[in-house]
């Protein structure tokens, strides 16, 4: 298993590098039989420390556990024991994806944009100004700029799978292809904590 520790604007010891490699070292040999990779980043937020984990266990599955604590050792151990607890929940399925993964479809390729803000057009003020009509603002309205492009996959998956997968991955949302109807979906977390669930594909 190839993983990558490092610490922004912190200096981090080899003994925590070499616990970091030993422990989640024994996790991928529990869970899984292939190579896998995981970055681990250390950072300091006032008095605390964090720690983010992102593991890459196959293609289009990611787990990530974030941790928190007043030193590294704890912040790393706080991560780690949610991503633990993540793939204990779901060992059966996670194992027998990352033994199946090449014989998955392939995702469908899709661009993933991120836009800047846009500020309204302002009234000018003071004496003498006159109020535009609508229309004048609408032609001077401006429209977000692009400030990044990407790459993103599509995958094709059950429900269930997809469910997986944001929980896995700690992430708010994911497009996918529904294999039992090929609709384009889409799963996201509430702000109760529960999953919402919008499905295309005809009622």
């Amino acid at each position: 298993m190839h993983i990558h520790v490092s610490g922004k604007q912190i200096d981090l010891s080899d003994a925590l590098k070499h616990r970091v490699n030993a422990h989640l070292g024994n996790l991928a040999e529990r869970y899984f039989d292939k190579a896998l990779e995981a970055d681990v980043t250390f950072s300091k937020a006032r008095s605390f420390f964090t720690c983010d984990i992102n593991v890459h266990a196959g293609r289009g599955l990611t787990l990530r556990g974030e941790g928190e604590a007043a030193d590294a050792n704890a912040a790393f151990d706080d991560a780690a024991e949610h991503i633990a607890k993540r793939l204990r929940h779901y060992h059966s399925r996670v194992t027998s994806h990352a033994r199946t993964t090449q014989k998955e479809i392939a995702p469908e390729t899709g661009r993933s944009y991120i836009l800047s803000g846009a500020d309204a057009p302002q009234k000018k003020k003071g004496r003498g100004a006159t109020a535009a009509p609508p229309e004048v603002f609408e032609e001077q309205e401006t429209f977000p700029a692009i400030i990044a492009e990407h790459t993103t996959d599509i995958p094709q998956l059950s429900v269930s799978e997809a469910v997986m997968r944001l929980d896995l991955a700690a992430s708010h949302i994911l497009l996918f292809r529904n294999s039992k109807n090929q609709q384009i979906n889409v799963i996201f977390r509430r702000e109760d904590g529960n999953i919402g669930w919008v499905d295309t594909g005809p009622a």
